[in-house]
């Protein structure tokens, strides 16, 4: 099997399980989990092809990892995927601090941030996924369980990549810790539908959006690398199943470009 169709069968099977509801072992305390340790690491030789396509779309693998900084909806996937080969070549270990993501290269250290409880921990990416819509990566049970998401399922997050020697970031709190009360308020969530150079189009797909009664429209400003875009959004929506709830909604308008928007 090729690398991308291994990439292929490995990511189909983490994009199946967004959460799980079996339990963990009897004995497992994720506290006594360390954060993953960044290291100097080799590309992986499985799931690094230049590309691969799951479901129909095509997925371009980052030739680094530098710079990386997202801001999204986490998943995480558990005992039915524990012991199973990851798109890595690495057996998917739920207890261990590792993760999914769709383009990041593999091996890719990480700081994952829960952005509702400020709780955050160090994953290292070692396999695909997740490829359900509008998320951007898969945690494992106990990373899951230290960001205190597995009741959720989901959860706003922030994964930004990290290098080997990098000191923590001086204003994440440790996943043990409690969120201290002087934490903002919980993040706003938009989903985007466009940005565009004319203000005009932005405008019509705000009276489309508008006649489709998707929600609260608006049109806004921003500057990105030197241009004027106009982008159009939707929001503020209050929870990850009125995200999903809306993709489909647009979906059924013919516009199935969208993206997930985390100020």
């Amino acid at each position: 099997m090729g690398p991308g169709k291994q990439l292929a069968a490995v990511g189909l099977l983490a994009a199946l399980l967004a959460g799980c509801s079996f339990g963990p072992r009897p004995d497992f305390d994720p506290t006594s989990v360390p954060n993953a340790v960044p290291k100097p690491v080799e590309r992986s030789q499985y799931g690094n092809p230049d590309s691969y396509v799951v479901f129909g779309k095509r997925y371009q693998v980052l030739d680094s990892s530098v710079g990386y900084d997202e801001r999204g909806i986490a998943s995480w996937y558990g005992p039915n995927f524990d012991g199973k080969r990851t798109s890595s070549g690495e057996i998917y270990d739920m207890y261990k601090m590792t993760a999914a993501n769709k383009t990041l290269p593999l091996p890719t250290y990480a700081r994952v941030t829960n952005l509702e409880n400020h709780k955050s921990v160090v994953v290292k990416i070692n396999d695909r996924g997740p490829f359900h819509k509008n998320r951007i990566i898969d945690l494992s049970y106990a990373a899951a369980a230290k960001l205190a998401m597995l009741k959720k399922g989901t959860a706003l997050v922030e994964v930004r990549a990290i290098s080997v020697g990098e000191p923590p970031s001086p204003d994440a709190v440790a996943a043990s810790e409690p969120a201290p009360a002087s934490l903002p308020a919980k993040p706003r969530i938009y989903v985007q539908v466009g940005a565009y150079a004319d203000h005009d189009n932005a405008l019509r797909m705000k009276a489309r959006l508008t006649l489709g009664a998707v929600g609260p429209v608006r049109v806004r400003p921003a500057m990105s690398n030197g241009e004027r875009l106009y982008r159009v959004r939707i929001g503020p929506l209050p929870t990850v199943d009125a995200v999903d709830a809306l993709t489909k909604r647009l979906a059924q308008l013919g516009i199935g470009q969208t993206q997930v928007i985390i100020p």
